[in-house]
């Protein structure tokens, strides 16, 4: 009951207290089984600093469009009229008839025409706002996904190559087992020790590139991001002819058109500065002895010299709005060459990656067993095995980082250019 009572101001500031437990708690929640792909989009949403940055300028963009068309505030006049100053009068206040205290008020007229650009002004300044934040939020997602694509990409590699070291225990003990019952030589009990250094080797690497890829993945998510990845990425349907013709939709292409748009509503309010804008006056009169007094003014504005005071920064409105609308078509074709090039990039490495998984790798699995074969039946040496079993980890850890590579390209296009379906919440319930 005690919520209930809480001003507006104090209930922002418990939110704000209460924000980073709830948000602990949430991590705590799905540390144990790990962090999945959408949490991790969900977390970095949350935890944006650049996205609550660019709300708060829509927020101020918002605020600022109401008083863009609102008239001036009035001038407040105080004066003293017709005060002698000689004679023997001089600076009285109430000997002369004429002399007078006035009180008033002067309000400005802006011209419509101004008021309007201004208002529009405003309105493009929202839809650029708001461009701004949508773009700065697919940043955050793309750059999210492909740091978790990663950080999972090497625990799978990790994974694989601790299940080697482990294997590589178990061929050490047949080796030496092998040299016991007399068969072998004993140069062969080197080869297994070799590949194990060579495994710790390989597998200090990874780790680097773990701790690295991890400090990338705190980046977006803050403590939350020391987690594990939990389950699998998401299978990215990659629709080249979609990606193509919604490309006019891209954030990217819409802040530059706002840019524009806000250029043109500005060289609008300079061409409406060669029409006149006019005031209002009116003031009241005091005098001692003497009746009271009211006047009424009207001033107008006289744009009599446009061509040396409006006309050069019309000039210079109307310049800057082309050159933002040649710059809105020089994004579109940038956007749209670097779209060609990603998917030329995605195509060749999804032809690479199913070379590597349906050829090289069983190739390299076939020779480590033929390899096998032959040294156990006596005809082949062990340095032959190792090497073939060096060539089919190259293979499989190549296969795993490919598949990574093919991810994080994936991911990209789709945080990048898919603006069907983008938002890392929509799919909570694929995990």
């Amino acid at each position: 009951m005690y919520w209930i009572f809480l001003s507006a101001g104090r209930y922002r500031r418990a939110l704000g207290w209460l924000a980073p437990s709830l948000l602990l708690a949430s991590v705590q929640a799905f540390g144990a089984e790990g962090l999945t792909f959408n949490q991790a989009l969900q977390l970095a949403l949350r935890q944006s600093p650049e996205l609550r940055a660019e709300s708060a300028r829509v927020e101020a963009a918002q605020q600022a469009e109401g008083p863009a068309d609102a008239l001036p505030d009035p001038t407040l006049i105080l004066g003293l009229d017709n005060v002698p100053v000689d004679g023997a009068d001089r600076y009285s206040l109430s000997s002369d008839f004429m002399t007078m205290q006035r009180i008033g008020v002067t309000q400005r007229f802006p011209n419509r025409s101004k008021r309007t650009a201004r208002a529009e002004g405003a309105r493009q300044q929202i839809g650029l706002a708001e461009a701004t934040k949508e773009a700065t939020r697919l940043a955050v997602l793309r750059q999210t996904a492909q740091a978790w694509i990663e950080l999972h990409t090497l625990d799978r590699q990790l994974v694989l190559l601790e299940e080697l070291i482990a294997e590589n225990r178990l061929f050490d003990k047949a080796v030496r087992a092998r040299l016991s019952s007399g068969q072998g030589k004993a140069i062969d009990s080197v080869a297994p020790r070799q590949e194990a250094v060579t495994l710790l080797d390989r597998r200090d690497a990874l780790l680097a590139r773990q701790r690295q890829a991890k400090a990338r993945l705190i980046r977006w998510l803050g403590e939350a991001g020391r987690q594990s990845p939990a389950g699998q990425a998401p299978d990215f349907a990659i629709n080249a002819e979609q990606l193509l013709n919604s490309l006019h939709k891209h954030p990217e292409l819409e802040i530059a058109s706002r840019q524009a748009s806000v250029a043109q509503a500005n060289a609008d309010e300079a061409r409406a500065a060669k029409k006149p804008d006019w005031a209002l006056t009116l003031a009241y009169m005091n005098r001692e002895e003497f009746s009271d007094m009211a006047m009424l003014q009207v001033n107008v504005d006289l744009p009599l010299f446009s061509r040396s005071r409006q006309g050069p920064r019309i000039a210079s409105a109307e310049a800057e709005w082309q050159a933002l609308v040649s710059r809105a078509e020089a994004v579109r074709r940038e956007h749209e060459a670097m779209l060609q090039s990603d998917l030329a990039e995605y195509e060749r490495q999804e032809r690479t990656l199913a070379r590597q998984r349906e050829q090289l790798v069983p190739l390299a699995k076939e020779k480590v067993g033929l390899a096998r074969a032959a040294w156990r039946g006596g005809d082949g040496s062990l340095a032959d095995l190792v090497r073939a079993r060096s060539e089919w980890l190259d293979a499989k850890l190549k296969e795993i980082d490919l598949s990574g590579q093919y991810d994080q390209q994936a991911a990209a296009l789709h945080f990048t250019y898919d603006h069907h379906g983008m938002v890392g919440e929509e799919q909570d319930d694929e995990h």
